[in-house]
């Protein structure tokens, strides 16, 4: 590695702070690195493996051993007050000299429920928490990150100085950037802190599903029957659009992070990653982002509508003109697109918010999407946070209106959906920010493999086509969690 580190000034009331960097020179995959912080405290990899061609998968991040720690369960006081009192009080660094967007500061996880907290109306009773009562948030105060440039094949260690009351000192970023480098260094083995091998406890997952080994919160004919309710509840006036999941479950044959390199190859997505919370373990293979920010502008991308990859260029281009063409996944996309304007105009200047794509095809490798694109400009007296909070979570999957969509969900699913259509990502000392929202994931848990498949419910919806959509989108994690014995 090279020997050589340097120093960049922040322009913040804090002149005297100032980010330690050193290169790593060229690195195919963090992968590498990933093993070598096995063993450290809530290891977090942002990892973009497909899309390198925009800027939301240009970098992938690594990091580890937060110097801050907030946590909280659904059974604690509200942590929302401390994230945003963190925001509030994050040093900012200047990036004139080209900085990845995240170079520390807060990173982490905003489960599903941690709405809960914003919104008490959409809250599920305490008998549905199971054994354990589920997380509501996970934010780590990083002082350091390894990022992977894509475009050049670089990465950077970055070291911003930070303790556990977010003040920045040189020094110590100095002396903690060099002792990461002595850990990268080394090559002693590290071990993984956690295994397939816990003992599994109760779950309200009990039905045996079409697939073997995996269940379910729902059987066939009860989803399908709850996608039939929702409808009639539209028809009704109740909603326009409500996202219904089911929940599966499959034994752990493998650790946390064996399974994560097999979903990244077989589901590579610009917003995949991978978190260490001790107690679980999150793995996403995410496409959708949630907010990114850059400058204090806004973009958000929602995802409505899903055809599967076939192998076959000809098929899959029909496919993908079936879903541009299909009047029920545009309304469906439409819908949310008002939604977002709406949220983003809460935290953003009202003259700003505005949608610059509609309805727009991508591919990924086992589904094709109808995604769209809506920009606003952060209001100067607002947080990211409170941005987060404003909008959170994401409207793609919960529906419209969202309250309501929200506690259609609550009753029919009946159970917390966890990290599964929640946020994970980062607030960085350089004013950038960045969350995906929560699909394709799974969490590792008392020797469990759990992830959550749904659809958006519309009133053109077909109950059993919504059914089967959740199987397609389960196929890419099926076969991470299967592998082909050799």
């Amino acid at each position: 590695m090279p020997e050589t580190a340097s120093n960049h000034s922040s322009t913040n009331d804090k002149p005297e702070t100032s980010l330690w960097t050193h290169p790593l020179g060229q690195v195919a995959d963090l992968d590498v690195l990933f093993k070598q912080l096995a063993g450290l405290e809530h290891r977090l990899w942002l990892d973009s493996v497909s899309d390198h061609e925009h800027d939301r998968g240009r970098y992938s991040f690594l990091t580890a051993d937060p110097v801050g720690w907030l946590h909280a369960t659904l059974l604690d006081p509200d942590p929302w007050p401390q994230f945003h009192q963190w925001c509030s009080r994050l040093p900012l660094f200047s990036n004139d000299a080209g900085l990845p967007p995240f170079c520390g500061g807060l990173a982490g996880l905003v489960p599903y429920e941690a709405a809960w907290w914003l919104e008490p109306s959409v809250r599920m009773p305490e008998t549905s928490f199971g054994d354990h009562p589920p997380l509501g948030m996970a934010i780590g105060i990083y002082d350091w990150t390894i990022a992977l440039d894509h475009s050049t094949g670089k990465a950077t260690l970055i070291c911003n100085g930070l303790n556990d009351s977010l003040d920045a000192d040189p020094e110590r970023a100095r002396v903690r950037g060099e002792s990461i480098l002595q850990r990268l260094r080394s090559t002693t083995p590290r071990s993984i802190s956690n295994s397939a091998s816990e003992t599994p406890t109760s779950e309200p997952t009990i039905f045996e599903t079409r697939e073997a080994g995996v269940r379910s919160n729902f059987d066939s004919e009860r989803y399908v029957a709850a996608v039939a309710e929702i409808i009639d509840r539209i028809g009704a006036g109740d909603s326009f659009q409500v996202n219904l999941a089911q929940t599966l479950t499959h034994e752990a044959t493998d650790s946390a992070e064996g399974l994560y390199r097999r979903l990244r190859q077989s589901n590579p997505a610009p917003y995949a990653a991978f978190f260490d919370l001790g107690s679980e373990q999150i793995l996403s293979s995410s496409p959708e982002g949630f907010l990114q920010i850059r400058d204090r502008h806004v973009v958000t991308r929602p995802i409505k509508g899903t055809v599967p990859r076939t192998g076959d260029e000809i098929e899959d281009e029909r496919l993908a003109q079936v879903l541009g063409g299909s009047a029920k996944d545009r309304a469906e996309n439409i819908m949310i697109v008002d939604l977002m304007r709406n949220d983003l105009s809460i935290a953003c200047t009202d003259d700003s918010v505005r949608v610059t794509g509609l309805c727009e095809i991508e591919r990924y490798q086992s589904v094709q999407h109808l995604v769209s694109t809506v920009e606003g400009k952060l209001r100067d007296n607002a947080t990211i946070s409170e941005l987060l909070a404003a909008c959170f979570p994401g409207g793609s999957i919960t529906g419209a209106p969202k309250i309501e969509a929200m506690k259609t969900i609550a009753r029919l699913e009946g159970q917390p959906r966890g990290a599964y259509c929640g946020s994970m990502g980062y607030v960085s000392v350089s004013g950038n920010a960045d969350f995906n929202i929560l699909i394709r994931t799974v969490t590792q848990r008392d020797g469990r493999w759990h992830f959550a498949v749904g659809g958006g419910i519309t009133a053109r919806s077909e109950p059993q086509s919504e059914l089967e959509e959740t199987w397609t989108k389960a196929a890419g994690l099926l076969r991470a969690s299967r592998p082909e014995s050799t």
